[in-house]
């Protein structure tokens, strides 16, 4: 009965939610994996004869496995996220994982490209030859300059392009829309894009394709972002989240607004936004430092 509920769990957000795949694997495999414990160690079959304790005796597993606290919290969430979908079904008649605490989290700031550095990928580096070169231009240039996520990114088709307004239409978590300002600049390099894919025979919705025609998927961006950011800076993690980070540091190193920061990315709470103040904070603090008689 688990695997059967588990799967119109996750039917449920893919077609209603329209949760993007990866956050799918994600949760799929965290529901196996405690269905698969509690099964195991208790005999437990089904939704009715869980109790708190088999929960707790799950996280107090994955803590001996030496699982991080952000990976256990996410697992709590995930079976939340999970049992709130079976209130709604009448499976359950309570969700019994609000009684559960999330781990403590150790402070982790946003990692982000200084200002000479990102001038230095879109501006100095070299990008491979032919259409390869300009997809692998495109997706810098489109994270970067509208903070969108990755799996965003994918999923962004022609129509999301506002040309008479200099502005894209970007489908977010939880299936929110959001109106991002882009440049000028950027959206000509999108037309030029767009006619290039048509010449090669490319006629498709989606704004960026693969040599072959497809559209991108996660691993190509991540790898490409990755191998473009090895020339540019010396910062241990290089993903295409680093260039979301970026944007909204940019943006608030430069003036700009915290709560038009939170609507330009998509956070769906202030507190989610406010980790870059602290980036802020820090640079202040070096300014001070150097510059301050008594610093």
């Amino acid at each position: 009965m688990f695997e059967q509920r588990a799967t119109d769990f996750i039917q449920y957000l893919r077609f209603e939610k329209r949760y993007s795949q990866h956050t799918l694997t994600a949760y799929e495999k965290d529901l196996k994996q405690f269905f698969t414990y509690i099964d195991g160690q208790f005999g437990t079959k089904d939704i009715p004869e869980v109790a708190l304790f088999h929960i707790r005796s799950w996280l107090a597993s994955l803590k001996d496995e030496g699982q991080t606290a952000r990976s256990i919290n996410r697992k709590i969430s995930s079976l939340s996220s999970f049992y709130k979908y079976l209130l709604k079904q009448q499976v359950a008649d309570k969700n019994i994982v609000r009684q559960v605490h999330s781990l403590k989290l150790p402070e982790r700031l946003p990692t982000f490209l200084k200002e000479n550095e990102t001038e230095k990928l879109l501006e100095e580096l070299q990008f491979d030859e032919g259409f390869k070169g300009f997809t692998d231009r495109t997706i810098c240039e489109l994270l970067y300059q509208t903070g969108m996520r990755r799996a965003e990114l994918l999923n962004m088709k022609e129509k999301d392009v506002e040309w008479s307004l200099h502005q894209i239409r970007i489908l977010g978590k939880g299936n929110k829309e959001r109106l991002v300002p882009v440049s000028p600049m950027l959206l000509q390099t999108l037309k030029e894009y767009i006619a290039e894919k048509k010449k090669l025979g490319y006629d498709r919705d989606h704004m960026l394709v693969l040599d072959s025609g497809l559209p991108l998927y996660a691993g190509y961006v991540y790898r490409t972002v990755k191998r473009y950011l090895q020339d540019t800076t010396t910062l241990k993690k290089k993903s295409p989240h680093v260039l979301r980070h970026t944007f909204a540091t940019h943006l608030l190193n430069n003036g700009a607004n915290i709560q038009a920061i939170k609507d330009l990315l998509g956070h769906s709470s202030l507190a989610a936004t406010q980790v870059y103040t602290h980036n802020n904070i820090e640079k202040l603090k070096e300014i001070h430092k150097l510059n301050h008689p008594r610093g």
